[in-house]
């Protein structure tokens, strides 16, 4: 998956703190590796859970200029399939096994939303921290190309030798939050027209 670039005031261990927060409970564990500029999350099932199958979802956080990259891998579905394929052989078998599989098709369809709880989670941490799609404030100052003087976004010309802005005007993708120029007609990142 690509990954999301929120911009602003934001960290890689305080998207890490959140994740492990959320999800080191019940039937899911959460851990954390690396500090600082480049961290990893696991989000997994134990090695045997209480009730459904097994699934496990790594998230990378990454540190880039005014704010933090996340990608998010693919999660592991096979345990949940089996879980899945098992509640249905036993309920084909005798519908009433149903009820004692109830915790099992319960705790599998929460495993099966794991992907958007953990942007839920994410998308929180960023809103609490002022972090978005939208420039930073530092990003949204031009250096002229011919005095390296800082404009302000969206000015024509330079403020310092008059010079032409108007081809390097940073904006971001709305999908990805990934930093574009103005010739960008789709995303390098996400590969979403812009």
């Amino acid at each position: 998956m690509e990954p999301h670039i929120f911009h602003g005031d934001i960290t890689p261990n305080d998207v890490a703190r959140a994740l492990i927060a959320r999800f080191n409970r019940g039937n899911l564990r959460a851990q954390h590796f690396g500090n600082g500029n480049k961290v990893v999350v696991q989000i997994a099932t134990p090695g045997r859970p209480a009730s459904g199958g097994h699934t496990a979802l790594t998230v990378s956080l990454n540190k880039v200029a005014d704010g933090v990259a996340v990608q998010i891998g693919e999660q592991s579905w096979l345990g949940v399939v089996a879980s899945l394929g098992s509640t249905a052989f036993w309920a084909w078998r005798n519908p009433w096994n149903i009820i004692s599989r109830l915790d099992d098709l319960a705790q599998d369809i929460e495993n099966m939303q794991l992907v958007e709880d953990t942007w839920e989670t994410i998308e929180e941490v960023a809103r609490a921290a002022g972090a978005s799609f939208e420039l930073s404030e530092r990003l949204r100052k031009l250096v002229c190309a011919y005095c390296n003087t800082a404009n302000p976004t969206g000015a024509s010309h330079c403020i310092g030798c008059g010079a032409p802005l108007g081809s390097v005007q940073p904006t971001t993708c709305k999908s990805c939050g990934f930093v574009l120029t103005k010739g960008d007609s789709v995303c390098p990142n996400c590969k979403k027209p812009v």
